[in-house]
């Protein structure tokens, strides 16, 4: 079919269906500049049998962010999501107002239910680096740093969103668990492309065992889960259509975004820290400050002193910046015309996928000076949080979009910001920590673009020790 003329320039390849999604694939952010620059702004690319139309220029991000409802989000989300995780779509008749009573359950991952949250996540933090790494004496211990921030982080979420069992203080099966979950994770991005999960034998088997851990039964035999998780048990209870396994499957799609994004962007704000010992130093002596004397670190840490730390925050949102590569997807919902400007507007199928890819914008010289180059204090300015950047003579509405946008961005953010604050503090209060000689700068790896936080290409060896406080 023909372009109409206010289409934008579509860039179709020469392999039917896959059209340009292997080039995609390969380095999205330099193919993506590469079309910019010959097509401008906007453009449509067939991905993988998609059309997907690119808005390249921040400026006109706050027109799709904020438009109605011909843009949706949730048409790519209920087909994804379901399939991914293995639960039967919840917006039909067999369960009417499910999805309205799952998007009410977020409000406590949010406001003062962040205060009860901060309290539990900082304690079960505190319980696994104490029995697991603070070993008698000041003697030196290796790991790798991926590995590590996956263990302490994956066990304290969990236990800080479901609860910890009846009997003792950790999960006997959360090395297994953990393991299942990383063999999961590794095959998402071939979920998320459609691949059935039952040609991914490895996939099929882990979601499986993890969602037998799952089940509700066993969630109810645990003690002080979170508020968030009670009322997601209550909601599925009055679904009796509803099966245990597919309960267990909307539990398991909460682990995942729990800590699918969590764990590497810890990895990458502990790495920076490392690689920078002007930031360390400095990040080091700002958690201190809040410090009481005497006071226990578990009560010290709190919510609001978390967010007082500007030198952290600026720090972890330096990291996020250069980490994140998430894809803000909106599906239109009928054939209209997309006003991106007073003067400047598209017309769209329905159907069309309407993508924002952050990461361009992330890496802008004009908006980021030095856009590779990882600064502590980015995002300070005047002993104050700095959130707006721009270009030369344009503000920009956004400019860091780590966690999505509108009204698709992330409902668990803020706690994960908290939850990797309270790591960072705790590690930096607990060990000297430094990485081992004769390694090269770890880089970014892109399989995984779109999907939210990447992850290193290669592990890095660390070493840490008790401090003497």
């Amino acid at each position: 079919m023909a372009r109409k003329d206010r289409e934008p320039p579509l860039i179709k390849g020469w392999i039917p269906y896959v059209g340009k999604a292997l080039e995609f694939g390969r380095d999205p952010s330099t193919f993506l500049a590469a079309l910019k620059k010959k097509h401008g702004d906007v453009f449509t690319v067939r991905i993988a049998g998609k059309y997907m139309t690119f808005v390249m220029n921040p400026a006109l991000y706050p027109a799709v962010i904020k438009h109605g409802k011909q843009l949706d989000f949730h048409e790519f989300s209920d087909e994804v999501s379901p399939r991914t995780f293995g639960y039967p779509p919840i917006r039909s008749p067999k369960f009417s107002g499910l999805h309205e009573q799952i998007q009410r359950s977020y409000q406590f991952l949010k406001g003062e239910n962040l205060n009860s949250l901060a309290q539990s996540v900082v304690e079960n933090l505190e319980l696994v680096l104490r029995q697991d790494h603070m070993t008698e004496g000041s003697q030196w211990m290796t790991d790798e740093l991926y590995g590590f921030c996956f263990r302490v982080m994956f066990e304290a979420s969990f236990m800080t969103l479901y609860g910890r069992p009846a009997q003792g203080s950790r999960h006997t099966q959360m090395a297994e668990l953990a393991k299942r979950f990383r063999k999961f994770d590794a095959i998402l991005p071939f979920l998320i492309a459609g691949v059935p999960i039952s040609l991914l034998g490895a996939a099929r088997s882990a979601r499986k065992e993890l969602k037998c851990f799952l089940q509700p039964q066993k969630l109810a035999s645990w003690v002080a889960p979170s508020r968030f998780i009670q009322e997601r048990v209550e909601v599925f209870e009055q679904y009796h259509l509803l099966g245990d396994l597919d309960k267990a499957g909307h539990h398991f799609t909460m682990l995942w975004a729990a800590v699918g994004n969590t764990v590497p962007a810890s990895f990458w704000a502990v790495y920076y820290l490392l690689m920078d010992p002007e930031a360390l130093a400095a990040v080091r002596e700002e958690v201190h400050s809040v410090l009481e004397p005497g006071s226990e670190w578990s009560h010290a840490l709190t919510r609001e002193r978390m967010d007082n730390l500007l030198l952290l925050d600026s720090a972890l949102s330096e990291s996020l910046r250069l980490s994140a590569a998430s894809m803000n997807i909106r599906v239109a919902q009928e054939d209209f015309t997309l006003m991106l400007a007073p003067d400047y507007s598209v017309d769209l199928r329905r159907g069309d996928i309407v993508a924002l890819y952050p990461q361009s914008m992330h890496m802008d010289p004009e908006i980021f000076e030095e856009p590779q180059t990882y600064k502590f204090n980015r995002f300070v300015e005047d002993g104050e949080l700095k959130r707006r950047f721009g270009k030369p003579g344009q503000k920009l509405t956004y400019s860091c979009m780590p966690f999505g946008s509108g009204s698709t961005k992330c409902p668990g953010r803020h706690l994960a910001v908290l939850e990797i604050k309270q790591f960072l503090s705790l590690l930096l209060l607990h060990f000297d920590i430094e990485l081992l000689e004769a390694q090269k700068p770890v880089g970014l790896d892109l399989s995984r673009a779109g999907l939210g936080i990447l992850f290193p290409a290669a592990d890095v060896r660390f070493r840490y020790r008790r401090r003497t406080v």
